[in-house]
């Protein structure tokens, strides 16, 4: 019998890749929080989520190398985040606390990932080890 490792995972490779991708980005609002003109970005993981469950659950095979393969792109679905308080000035719109926060929730998500992951692996190690140990 074969195991199907997209199953025994489902979409936690994609959220976890979801989620590097918004660490990078928001890393980049905390980087620029003194810079002069920067626009805090983000994206909508949710509906990042939501397209990839979807792309999951509807992927076809590549028979060919000229197939073009299903693929979403975050780079286009970057928006400029909304600022909560009045501009200083300098035209920068990240607030630090607000991307520390948004940083802080993204990496609780990862590591709830990687946390089901291993404990998936595991059991699929003691599966093929036949229950032992």
């Amino acid at each position: 019998m074969a195991i199907s490792l997209d199953k025994a995972f489902g979409i936690h490779p994609e959220s976890m890749a979801l989620r590097i991708k918004r660490s990078e980005v928001l890393s980049s609002n905390i980087a620029n929080a003194d810079t002069p003109g920067y626009k805090a970005k983000d994206f909508d993981f949710q509906a990042a989520l939501s397209g990839a469950k979807k792309q999951y659950s509807t992927s076809m095979a590549r028979t060919n190398d000229r197939h073009i393969g299903a693929s979403s792109s975050i780079d286009n679905s970057l928006q400029f985040r909304t600022p909560l308080q009045a501009d200083t000035g300098d035209g920068n719109t990240v607030e630090l606390q607000q991307e520390r926060m948004e940083f802080l929730k993204n990496q609780l998500g990862y590591n709830a990932s990687v946390q089901f992951l291993t404990g998936r692996i595991k059991g699929i190690k003691n599966a093929l080890k036949g229950g032992q140990g």
